[in-house]
């Protein structure tokens, strides 16, 4: 496992809303964060985005599962989240696994993370959420 992904991992996993200071000695000022529901560019607004995660959602918990440097200052990080919102399953607990590909010097400056958005919001929307399990069904 990669050192610098490693300790990522767990500074990443301390986060929460009074702690999002911590976010400069993650990401560089001009870091570009990218996953299938955001684009977001620079520092400041990707300060803005953890707030108003962290304001909206309640206990946010991450795991990491696992680390790999395919090159130096690029690698995987494979995770679990779990969190509960009061607009998606109506507030009980919702789990996702993803990924996160990382570019780094001293600090991030590019995150990429993927997962399935569906499993993430829309199952858990009220009506869509049927109609997006259903489908699913249908096509496994």
């Amino acid at each position: 496992m990669s050192i610098y992904l490693e300790h990522f991992a767990e500074r990443f996993a301390k986060l929460d809303g009074q702690s999002l200071d911590c976010l400069e000695d993650l990401y560089s000022d001009d870091v570009q964060f990218r996953d299938p529901l955001h684009q977001i560019d620079g520092l400041q607004a990707l300060r803005t985005y953890f707030a108003a995660l962290y304001a909206h959602a309640q206990d946010i918990r991450y795991a990491f599962a696992g680390a790999d440097e395919v090159q130096p200052g690029q690698g995987y990080l494979r995770w679990s989240l779990a969190f509960r919102h009061p607009r998606l399953a109506h507030g009980k607990p919702v789990s996702l696994q993803g990924c996160s590909f990382l570019r780094w010097q001293e600090r991030v400056y590019f995150h990429q993370d993927y997962f399935d958005a569906g499993a993430l919001l829309y199952e858990h929307v009220p009506i869509m959420g049927g109609a997006v399990r259903w489908l699913k069904g249908r096509l496994a």
